[in-house]
């Protein structure tokens, strides 16, 4: 009886393996699949490339209390420790853009020495734009009889024994704000100090945005022609932030100066040289041209207009230009002293016309050789940049610090520190070096006494840092570059609270974050009164989804009157999980709450994140 073999070979059928998601974090034959992939990647694509199934990949990341949906973007971390469950290493694809600067990294036998880049900072009104414009006009205009100089945001200075090249920037947040978008531009920066004022708030915020860029310091002390003058002062209290002057047994180079009578700026200039000589600063010019925009603008008979500063390589008429996300030939180039140019050097500024919009000031540009491979990298920017729209920047918060302490990922902790008075700050600061810190080396990259501000953010965002503020407050564009920025800020009112938190956030022991999202909003356009469910409120979704399992605000002209759930969802005579933009609907809610025709609903879901300790 042959036929009944395969009767008895059933049991061996059995397809319970594959319906157990799990499954594939058990896998131990062999070493682990290698795979490379472009981050950050959604759910979908990564369960296609890891061979599983979205369902399952999505309930694999529910156990590790991930909560997303198909088309969420996960970041490398995230996405190569679900990969190695399932028995997969993942690693970073070569992006083209890696694959170009590869292409366009400088030969090391054709190095020859280039101008250092400097930046102007300092406080308000003590002369950065006067002794730039005095160096402009004796080094520039002396050397051409009646020439004028146009501003292009940098120039040049020629001097016996090399060149030095200058960044006239607005302040200290835009030489941060270039740092922020990855543009380091900067070899050292020169701290112009009022010899009768002395340090000020604005030239701490200096000192310390240098010190963060990592980059020498020169001092130049101005305004020495002044009868309250007095240098030794300066230094003193330079000394405070460890600017030691070289009279004093320091490194720091000070020098004495004068904008209105140009004494000290040749010997400035000097010191700048020497400093140059010491970093050994070198650049290949025979390859195409590498750099980053410093300014740009629109101009009415010219078109976009973008100051570019090469940093590698030589610019020439005719390039083909990729810049962020834009694409051109250059038409024309002008240096800072107005001429016409067929080429720019290393370290060397030009106003450059051909690109068929604005850049934004810190995009990177490169010259490349086909027209192919540059619309590739404009398209690969473009959604480079739609990404980065879903998906903030990931920066260090109090909250994932224990994890990447522990991941090993951060070895040092950047707190920039606001408070109302000098007096907390002080307390501030002395309780937080307390601290028993093995782990993770604890760094107080900036101290400030008033509101948290833009340049702050800007600080964070550059450094990776996290912003503590006490008694403080937070204008709402602040917060909102922020949160564009991913910087993690948090305001406290009691000074142990304060320290207990990042003591808790070191240790893994922060309570779980509650996160709201926004859902939608309905407007109540009449009431019903149904016998069984009490009141309903006949409403139109008009933005978003109102869904059943929402959190509700019920908000009535600017007052938010209560938070409460929602009892019942219906669509004409349905109950419903949610409702689409557009659509009309029946609400009621959980509770008495008083409602109104006229009121808004607005739908949250709120999430408990917790914390993962390892």
């Amino acid at each position: 009886m042959k036929p009944v073999a395969p009767v008895a070979a059933k049991p061996a059928v059995v397809p319970p393996k594959p319906a157990a998601p799990a499954a594939p974090t058990a896998v131990e034959a062999g070493p682990p699949k290698q795979l490379r992939l472009a981050f950050p990647i959604s759910v979908k694509d990564l369960a296609f490339k890891l061979e599983v199934k979205s369902s399952d990949l999505i309930k694999h990341l529910i156990g590790k209390g991930v909560f997303a949906a198909l088309t969420q973007m996960l970041d490398q971390a995230a996405a190569t420790q679900v990969a190695k469950d399932f028995g997969f290493e993942l690693a970073p694809q070569p992006t083209l853009e890696e694959r170009l600067i590869e292409e366009l990294a400088p030969d090391q036998a054709k190095l020859v020495l280039r101008a250092p880049v400097v930046t102007f900072m300092g406080h308000v009104d003590h002369g950065k734009t006067s002794l730039l414009d005095a160096i402009r006009q004796s080094k520039i205009v002396e050397r051409e009889a009646g020439g004028i100089t146009q501003h292009i945001g940098a120039y040049e200075v020629v001097l016996d024994k090399g060149r030095v090249t200058l960044l006239d920037t607005p302040g200290h947040e835009a030489f941060t704000a270039l740092r922020a978008r990855g543009a380091n531009v900067t070899d050292a920066v020169v701290l112009v100090v009022a010899a009768d004022d002395g340090v000020m708030p604005q030239t701490v915020e200096a000192i310390d945005h240098a010190k963060a860029a990592e980059v020498p310091i020169v001092v130049a002390i101005n305004k020495m022609d002044k009868p309250g003058a007095n240098p030794e002062k300066v230094k003193q209290q330079l000394a405070q932030y460890d600017l030691l002057a070289e009279d004093w047994g320091g490194k720091t180079i000070m020098v004495p100066v004068s904008a209105k009578t140009r004494e000290g700026i040749d010997h400035l200039l000097e010191m700048l040289l020497l400093e140059a000589e010491l970093l050994e600063l070198k650049a290949d010019p025979t390859k195409p041209a590498q750099g980053t925009v410093i300014e740009a603008r629109q101009s009415k008979d010219r078109g976009p207009i973008a100051t570019l500063l090469v940093q590698q390589g030589t610019l020439r008429i005719g390039d083909l230009v990729v810049v962020g996300p834009l694409a051109g030939r250059v038409r024309a180039m002008t240096n800072d002293r107005g001429h016409r140019v067929k080429e720019a050097g290393p370290a060397a500024p030009a106003e450059v016309l051909g690109l068929p919009d604005v850049p934004k000031a810190g995009d990177r540009f490169m010259v490349l050789a086909d027209e192919k491979s540059a619309r590739q990298l404009v398209e690969a920017r473009q959604e480079q940049a739609s990404r980065r729209l879903a998906m903030p920047p990931k920066r260090v918060t109090l909250d994932d610090l224990h994890q990447r302490i522990a991941s090993g990922t951060l070895r040092e902790l950047k707190l920039i520190v606001k408070a109302d008075v000098q007096g907390s700050l002080e307390a501030i600061s002395q309780s937080l070096t307390k601290l028993p810190t093995a782990e993770v080396q604890m760094t107080l990259l900036h101290l400030g006494v008033g509101d948290i501000s833009e340049s702050d953010v800007m600080l964070a965002a550059a450094s990776d840092a996290v912003i503590i503020g006490f008694h403080v407050g937070v204008e709402p564009a602040v917060q909102v570059e922020a949160v564009t920025q991913g910087v993690d800020i948090r305001i406290f009112q009691i000074i142990y609270e304060l320290v207990n938190e990042i003591t808790a956030a070191i240790e893994g022991l922060l309570e779980p974050k509650t996160e709201e999202s926004f859902l939608g909003r309905a407007e109540i356009k009449k009431l019903f009164q149904i016998s069984k469910t009490g009141i309903v409120a006949g409403c139109v979704v008009t933005k978003g989804t109102i869904r059943r399992d929402a959190l509700v605000r019920v908000i009535r002209g600017k007052e938010r009157l209560v938070d409460t759930k929602i009892a019942g969802l219906r669509r004409v005579k349905d109950d419903v999980r949610e409702v689409q933009e557009g659509v009309e609907c029946g609400i009621s809610l959980e509770g008495s709450v008083d409602i109104q025709p006229g009121d808004l609903l607005e739908a949250w879901e709120v999430k408990k994140i917790a914390r993962k300790l390892s």
